[in-house]
């Protein structure tokens, strides 16, 4: 894979001249500092780098707070021309800076992209609501093999999610423990997920099953009797496949079926499916990835770059689906839709 770089330095110094209005601060920091620092930041999670800290984001000025020197909007001759404006020049910052917040992943092509409509969460979001996703899951879910809590997928979404709609109450609840798969999921299910009234579950499972070599028709069933009670709680569902890696590899036959028995429970069941094996097979047979640049030292496990690409095009589908509520196109819970990545 090849990183423009250059590109990023131009368009951070849009984005820091971008800001600079926008903030309206009487001195503007030195561009070149600041292109610097986000090329960085974005190339900390580039595959084969180890993150640095989150100093950087602690660094950064607070867009929220207001410029003591400058007066205020009731003060402004033109109140309304003035806020629209800032409003204008704050927008283009945060879609600018957005691009810093991701780690350089492409989407696969030709990979069937089977999350769907996801007609709950999305209706909220356009609306203005509180929104409560719940991660589901077993250590891939807890986040082991990220450097720190904040590089786990769940934790990651919330933050491209909260970029997306800062005015939003998004809480994203990472609902995962290692080592478990659909038995031990399933005794936690009211508690932790359905009690809590979620307006999605992203339930990645699956792995642990066929690595434990548990029956796959025993597994169905309580994958299959876990997304009805869900979706009867008036959540959307996207199941998460295994991911592709040499201890899941190295199995087959039980890689494939397990795939294909969730891709069927999806389908029954009208709900979402994230193709996790599919898109992390893509990362090393198409896009040239080393498997170790996405996959820990344990063979199993996603590192931070892995979380991270994971966690963007998962997002990027539930901003999707936010915008065809938004321009109309309210695709019903019961259909899933196909389309490329």
């Amino acid at each position: 894979m090849r990183f423009d770089f250059p590109f990023r330095l131009i368009t951070s110094r849009a984005a820091c001249a971008v800001a600079a209005l926008a903030l309206l601060m009487p001195v503007a920091p030195s561009c070149a500092q600041t292109a610097q620092a986000q090329v960085d930041q974005h190339a900390a999670l580039a595959p084969g780098a180890k993150p640095e800290s989150v100093k950087a984001e602690a660094a950064k000025p607070d867009a929220t707070k207001p410029d003591a020197t400058k007066p205020d909007a009731a003060s402004s001759p033109h109140p309304g021309i003035a806020e629209k404006a800032l409003d204008k020049f704050k927008q283009a910052a945060k879609s600018a800076t957005d691009i810093f917040h991701r780690v350089p992943c492409q989407q696969p092509k030709g990979v069937p992209n089977t999350t769907g409509s996801l007609p709950h969460v999305a209706a909220k979001l356009a609306a203005g609501k509180p929104v409560v996703i719940i991660a589901f899951g077993s250590s891939s879910t807890e986040g082991y093999g990220s450097s720190a809590p904040e590089f786990t997928y769940p934790n990651r979404l919330a933050a491209q999610l909260k970029r997306q709609y800062p005015s939003a109450d998004i809480t994203v609840l990472n609902r995962g423990k290692g080592g478990e798969d659909a038995p031990e999921m399933m005794r936690r299910l009211q508690t932790e997920v359905i009690d809590v009234h979620p307006d999605m579950v992203i339930w990645q499972v699956g792995t642990n099953a066929l690595l434990r070599n548990l029956d796959p028709a025993e597994t169905g069933k309580q994958v299959e009797d876990g997304v009805a009670r869900i979706q009867a709680a008036g959540a959307d569902v996207v199941l998460v496949d295994p991911q592709y890696s040499p201890r899941v590899t190295e199995r087959p036959e039980s890689a494939r079926g397990m795939v294909k028995l969730l891709g069927r429970i999806a389908a029954l069941r009208h709900v979402g499916l994230f193709p996790r094996f599919e898109v992390m097979r893509d990362w090393h047979e198409k896009q040239a990835i080393p498997i170790n640049d996405f996959v820990t030292a344990d063979g199993l496990h996603m590192n931070d770059w892995g979380y991270a690409c994971f966690a963007q095009l998962l997002g990027d589908d539930i901003i999707r689906s936010v915008g065809q509520i938004k321009i109309g196109v309210n695709v019903p819970a019961d259909v899933r839709t196909y389309r490329p990545m």
